[in-house]
C-alpha cells in the first residue's frame, strides 16, 4: 500500500469520526438543553403536576350559623358528627367495598341501593356519603379498616341539631340534602353530607346562615388516605340569627295547646315583635337532618291534624265573630251607626227567601254597638253589614292587616281572602249578592284569615294609631333589625274606643267570655270570641239543637279567640284557633286566658334582648256557634 492511499484512508476516517462526534455533540447539546428546559424553565409547572399526584385540595363545609331566641337560648346549633364518605374512582370495587363496610356500620340493602344510585348520578371523583351520625366505636372501626378499603374516608363533620325540637319546628324549620336542581346551581352543595335549609328560617335565611366554604390541602397516599395536612383556609362561619321569640312563652303556649290541632300567636302591639308562634301538633326537625324514614314521614303526612302544616302562617280560616270589630269600625267610619242606636234582635233576619239566624235562638233583644260586640249578636252585624256594603268592609279589613302578606322571611305565607264585588265577578263570573254581605258581617262566607293576621288585626285595634306589622327576626349577626316606622292607622279614636269597650265587656257579666276573665293585680284583658262553621247547618239540625260534641271531629266548628292586655295600658295581643274545637268561649277563651296571664307575668318586652354575638364580617357573596 502506497503512502498516498494510506493518507487518503486516514483522512476519510478522520472526517467520519469528526462527523460522528459532531452529531453526538449535537445530540448531547439538545439533550442537555431539553433537560435544562424541563428542570429549570418549567420546574414550577412540573412541581405542580407532581404535587397534584400526592396532594389533594378539598373543600371544607362551612359551619352553619346558630339561631337564638331573644334571650340567647339556642334554637339551632351544630354538633360533631362522625361520617363515612366513599370516593368511587379510588375504590377497586365499589360493591365489594360497600359489602365490607356493611359488616362494620350496618348498611342494609336499601342503604346500598341509595348509595349506588347517587354514585351513578355524579362524577366518580365526587365523594358520596355512606353513613353519618355514627357512634365513636363504629367510627373507630372504620378508621382501622381504611388500609384495606381504598376510597373510604372517615370524616369528622358538623351536623345541625335542634335542642328544642318540636317546640320551634314550624319557626326554625330544618335542613336536609339539596336536590339535583339545587346542586347544579352551586358546586359547594356537591360536598358529601352537605345540608341546606328546607323549611322555616333555615330556608328563608339560608344565604346568611350557610357561610362560605374553606379549603384543606392534604397529602394522600396511593389509597387516598390522608397522610398530613399541608395548608388550610377555614372559610367563614354562617351568620348567627336572633329571633324575637321568647322561648319560655313559646314553651308555655305549646304545652297549653297540647294535642289540639291549633295555632296561637302572641305579639307586641307597638314593635310588632312576635313573642310566640305555635302550631300544634308539631314534628321533630332532627328527624329530617339525620334522614327521616319513609314510614315515619308517611305517618306525619297521613295524620289528620297535619303536624307538618304551619297553621299560624299558612292556615286560612273564616274568622267568625272575631271579624265583627272590623264591621263595626266600617259602619262607624261611614257614619251609618253611632253608640246610641239600638237594633232589636229576634234571633233571625229574613232576606228574600233566605233566613239568617243568630247564634242565640230566642234573640238578644235591643242592643247598642258596644253590647252587640260583648254578646256577639249576629243579627246586629247582619244589619250594619248590609248598610255598609262589602267594598267598604273590605277596605277597612285591609287597613287592619287582613288579606295581605307581611313579607315573613320563611316564605309560603298565606294571604287570606277579603272578598269584594270585583273579586267575585273576576273569579266566579257571578255578581255579588246582598246575602253574601250579611254573612261576611259575621266573618263567614268567602272571608278567610290566618292566625297571624288576626293577631295583627288585634294589635292595630289595641294600639289605635299605627299599622304595626309582625317581626320575627331581631338581628342577623351584628345587624339589628329595628322595628320600622309604621304607617298611621287613620281611624277616628272615638270609634276605636267604642270597639275597645265592647271587647272589654266581653269579659264582664253578659259577655261571651265572662267566665274566662283575668283577675288579680295588673291582670286584665279585652277580647272577642269567635266560632266559624266548617259546613252549612241544616234547618233540621238547628231545630234539633245538635251539640258540637255530638258531631264527628271533622264536622265541628273552629273555635277562635283574639285578645289584648292589659286593658288599662295595652301591650300584648294574641290570637288563637282550635280546629274543630267547637264554641269559641268554651274552647279557645280558656286557652287565651292562660296565655295572656302568662304573657303579663313574664312581660317579655320589659326584659332586654340579652345575647352577645361574635363579630361577623358582612359579606355580599353569595256561622256562629252557640256562644259566639
Amino acid at each position: 500500500m502506497t503512502f498516498d492511499s494510506e493518507n487518503d484512508r486516514y483522512q476519510r476516517f478522520s472526517r467520519r469520526t469528526l462527523m460522528l462526534g459532531g452529531f453526538q455533540a449535537f445530540l448531547m447539546t439538545g439533550l442537555l438543553g431539553r433537560l435544562y428546559y424541563l428542570g429549570v424553565v418549567q420546574a414550577d409547572q412540573y412541581k405542580t403536576l407532581s404535587d397534584n399526584n400526592r396532594l389533594s385540595l378539598r373543600l371544607i363545609p362551612p359551619v352553619r350559623g346558630k339561631i337564638f331566641d331573644r334571650h340567647g337560648n339556642e334554637l339551632a346549633i351544630n354538633r360533631k358528627d362522625f361520617r363515612v364518605h366513599l370516593v368511587p374512582e379510588m375504590a377497586e370495587d365499589v360493591n365489594e367495598t360497600l359489602a365490607s363496610l356493611s359488616r362494620i356500620i350496618d348498611l342494609d340493602v336499601e342503604d346500598i341501593e341509595r348509595i349506588l344510585k347517587k354514585i351513578s348520578r355524579q362524577p366518580k371523583f365526587v365523594p358520596v356519603t355512606v353513613a353519618e351520625n355514627l357512634d365513636w366505636k363504629k367510627f373507630s372501626k372504620v378508621n382501622v379498616a381504611t388500609t384495606t378499603l381504598p376510597g373510604v374516608r372517615p370524616v369528622e363533620a358538623e351536623a345541625r341539631f335542634y335542642p328544642e325540637a318540636e317546640l320551634v319546628s314550624h319557626l326554625v324549620g330544618y335542613v336536609a340534602s339539596p336536590n339535583e336542581e339545587e346542586v347544579r346551581a352551586d358546586p359547594v352543595l356537591q360536598l358529601p353530607g352537605f345540608k341546606i335549609g328546607k323549611q322555616g328560617f333555615e330556608r328563608g335565611l339560608e344565604e346568611d346562615l350557610r357561610g362560605r366554604a374553606g379549603t384543606s390541602n392534604v397529602e394522600v397516599n396511593a389509597f387516598g388516605r390522608v397522610v398530613r395536612e399541608v395548608g388550610r383556609n377555614e372559610g367563614q362561619e354562617g351568620t348567627p340569627v336572633t329571633l324575637t321569640i321568647d322561648l319560655e312563652l313559646q314553651r308555655f303556649a305549646a304545652q297549653r295547646l297540647g294535642d289540639e290541632s291549633a295555632a296561637a300567636v302572641i305579639m307586641d302591639i307597638y314593635t310588632g315583635d312576635v313573642l310566640a308562634a305555635v302550631s300544634t301538633p308539631s314534628f321533630n326537625p332532627n328527624d329530617f337532618t339525620t334522614g327521616i324514614s319513609q314510614s315515619k314521614f308517611d305517618g306525619l303526612q297521613k295524620n289528620i291534624k297535619k303536624p307538618l302544616f304551619n297553621k299560624f302562617l299558612q292556615g286560612q280560616y273564616p274568622p267568625g265573630s272575631t271579624f265583627k270589630m272590623i264591621v263595626a269600625i266600617a259602619a262607624l267610619e261611614e257614619g251609618l251607626i253611632d253608640d246610641s242606636e239600638r237594633i232589636h234582635c229576634t234571633g233571625k233576619v229574613e232576606l228574600g227567601s233566605s233566613t239568617f239566624h243568630c247564634w242565640k235562638k230566642g234573640g238578644h233583644g235591643g242592643l247598642n254597638l258596644v253590647n252587640s260586640i260583648a254578646q256577639s249578636c249576629d243579627v246586629f252585624f247582619y244589619e250594619i253589614a248590609g248598610r255598609v256594603g262589602i267594598d267598604k268592609i273590605a277596605e277597612v279589613a285591609r287597613r287592619f292587616g287582613l288579606g295581605q302578606e307581611y313579607g315573613i322571611a320563611f316564605g309560603n305565607e298565606a294571604r287570606g281572602l277579603v272578598p269584594t264585588r270585583d273579586w267575585k265577578f273576576a273569579y266566579t263570573g257571578n255578581r255579588w249578592q246582598k246575602g253574601e254581605t250579611l254573612i261576611t258581617g259575621i266573618g263567614q262566607g268567602f272571608m278567610l284569615a290566618t292566625p297571624l293576621q288576626l293577631a295583627v288585626m288585634t294589635a292595630r285595634i289595641a294600639n289605635g294609631k299605627q299599622k304595626v306589622v309582625p317581626r320575627f327576626v331581631y338581628s342577623i349577626g351584628n345587624r339589628e333589625g329595628r322595628a320600622p316606622d309604621f304607617e298611621p292607622l287613620s281611624v277616628n279614636p272615638r270609634h276605636l274606643s267604642l270597639v275597645q269597650e265592647g271587647m272589654r265587656k266581653v269579659h264582664e257579666p253578659g259577655g261571651t267570655a265572662y267566665l274566662n276573665r283575668l283577675t288579680g293585680e295588673g291582670m286584665s284583658m279585652a277580647g272577642k270570641t269567635g266560632t266559624s262553621q266548617v259546613r252549612r247547618i241544616t234547618l233540621a239540625e238547628r231545630e234539633a239543637g245538635l251539640d258540637e260534641i255530638e258531631r264527628t271531629w271533622a264536622e265541628r266548628d273552629h273555635a277562635l279567640f283574639v285578645s289584648y292586655g292589659p286593658v288599662e295600658n295595652p301591650r300584648y295581643a294574641l290570637s288563637i284557633i282550635v280546629e274543630h274545637g267547637g264554641g269559641g268561649s268554651r274552647t279557645a277563651a280558656p286557652i287565651a286566658k292562660d296565655l295572656m296571664r302568662k304573657t303579663l307575668e313574664l312581660d317579655p318586652m320589659s326584659r332586654p334582648v340579652s345575647i352577645e354575638l361574635p363579630e361577623v364580617e358582612a359579606t355580599t357573596e353569595p256561622g256562629e256557634g252557640e256562644n259566639g
